[in-house]
C-alpha cells in the first residue's frame, strides 16, 4: 500500500461507541492532547457531544454539526456535504473562511453503524481523493457491555468494523470479568487491537496516524482466539481466519469472492488481508466492506519473508467451515517439470 508520509491526503479517524462508552471523554482527551495538530471535528447531534467553547476555541478546531439525525442514516447527503466544505475551507474555496487543520475526527451517535461512515471514503471520488480513512476506534463500556452486545446488532457492528478496541472503564469490572469480555471481542474481531483504558485515556500514537484502515502493515491475527469456545455467549457476529500458505490462483480466488460476495456480502461487515497471488512477486492488499472491495499489490516480499495469504472475514452467521473449503480451494496447482 501507499507510505503514509508519501500521501498527502488529510487522514481521518472514526471514533464510535456504545451509549456512555466514554466516546466524548475520548474526543476531548484527543483534543487537548500535545500532539501539535490541528484537527476538525465532524460530530453527530453537537448538543449530546457536549464540548464547551472555551475548549474547541483554545483547541482552535473546527467544529461541524450532524444533528438531523443518525450520521450512517445521513452518510449520503450531510456527512459528504460537511467533509464537501472542509475540503474546500481547506483550499480556501467557496465561501466559508478558509480553514487551517491536518487531520478529521468524526464522532458517531452511540446507535450509528459505522458501515456506511466508512463505505464514504471509497465511493465518492472526490472525497476519496482528499481524504483517507485512517482508523475506526470504538470504545467498549466494560461495565455494560454484555448487555450492548446481547441487545443490539449496532453495537456487534461497532466491535466489527472496529481497528482499534478501546476496553474502557476497566476499574469497574472484576479482572475475570474482563478477561472474559475481552475473550468475547477477540472472537468477533481479532484483528482489531485492544486497549484496556480508564476515562479513555489513551496514547495518541496507539490511534491516530496508524494507518489501520489501509493495513499499512500486515495483519497481526492470533487464530487462536477465533477458535475459542469457552465463553458462553453465542453470538451471530463473528471472525474467521483464513490462511494458506500454497500461492493462490487468480481466477480462483476471483470466482471464489464472486460468490461470496452474492450469497454472503449483506452479511459480512468486514474483510481484509494479505494475499500470496501465483505469479506476482508483490504482496496484495485486498480489504472490503460488505459489498465494496478493493485490491492492489503492496510491497515485494522481503528475502526473509516467507509469501503467505492470511486474510480475516467478519460479519454475521459465517459459515466457518465453507470459508475455509473454498479458501483452500483457491491454492494454485503446482507441477514439477
Amino acid at each position: 500500500m501507499p507510505d503514509q508520509q508519501a500521501d498527502t491526503r488529510i487522514p481521518v479517524t472514526v471514533l464510535t461507541g456504545f451509549l456512555g462508552a466514554g466516546k466524548t471523554t475520548l474526543l476531548n482527551h484527543v483534543l487537548t492532547a500535545e500532539h501539535g495538530q490541528k484537527i476538525a471535528v465532524i460530530v453527530n447531534e453537537f448538543g449530546e457531544v457536549g464540548i464547551d467553547n472555551q475548549l474547541v476555541v483554545g483547541a482552535d478546531e473546527e467544529i461541524f454539526e450532524m444533528n438531523n439525525g443518525c450520521i450512517c442514516c445521513t452518510v449520503r447527503g450531510d456527512l459528504i456535504r460537511i467533509l464537501g466544505e472542509l475540503m474546500d475551507a481547506k483550499l480556501g474555496k467557496g465561501s466559508r473562511r478558509k480553514a487551517d487543520f491536518d487531520r478529521v475526527l468524526i464522532e458517531t451517535t452511540g446507535l450509528a453503524d459505522p458501515a456506511p461512515v466508512a463505505q464514504t471514503f471509497f465511493v465518492d471520488e472526490e472525497i476519496a481523493g482528499f481524504y483517507r480513512l485512517d482508523a475506526i476506534v470504538t470504545v467498549v463500556d466494560a461495565k455494560h457491555a454484555g448487555q450492548h452486545l446481547d441487545e443490539g446488532h449496532e453495537a456487534q457492528e461497532q466491535v466489527a468494523f472496529a481497528d482499534v478496541l478501546l476496553l474502557n472503564k476497566t476499574d469497574l469490572v472484576p479482572v475475570e470479568e474482563l478477561q472474559q469480555l475481552e475473550q468475547r471481542l477477540r472472537a468477533m474481531n481479532s484483528a482489531a487491537k485492544l486497549y484496556r483504558t480508564q476515562q479513555s485515556r489513551i496514547r495518541m500514537d496507539q490511534i491516530l496516524g496508524i494507518g489501520a484502515f489501509d493495513l499499512d502493515k500486515k495483519l497481526e491475527i492470533d487464530p487462536g482466539f477465533l477458535v475459542e469456545e469457552a465463553h458462553d455467549h453465542d453470538d451471530e457476529v463473528a471472525s474467521v481466519f483464513l490462511r494458506e500458505t500454497q500461492p493462490l490462483d487468480l481466477d480462483k480466488l476471483e470466482r471464489f469472492i464472486n460468490e461470496w460476495l452474492v450469497e454472503h456480502g449483506t452479511d459480512t461487515f468486514r474483510y481484509k488481508g494479505v494475499l500470496h497471488i501465483n505469479g506476482v512477486k508483490k504482496r496484495v492488499v485486498f480489504q472490503g466492506i460488505h459489498m465494496l472491495f478493493s485490491s492492489y499489490p503492496d510491497r515485494d516480499w522481503k528475502p526473509d519473508e516467507t509469501p503467505v495469504s492470511e486474510f480475516v472475514v467478519i460479519g454475521r452467521n459465517l459459515d466457518e467451515a465453507w470459508f475455509r473449503r473454498q479458501f483452500a480451494g483457491c491454492a494454485a496447482v503446482t507441477t514439477n517439470t
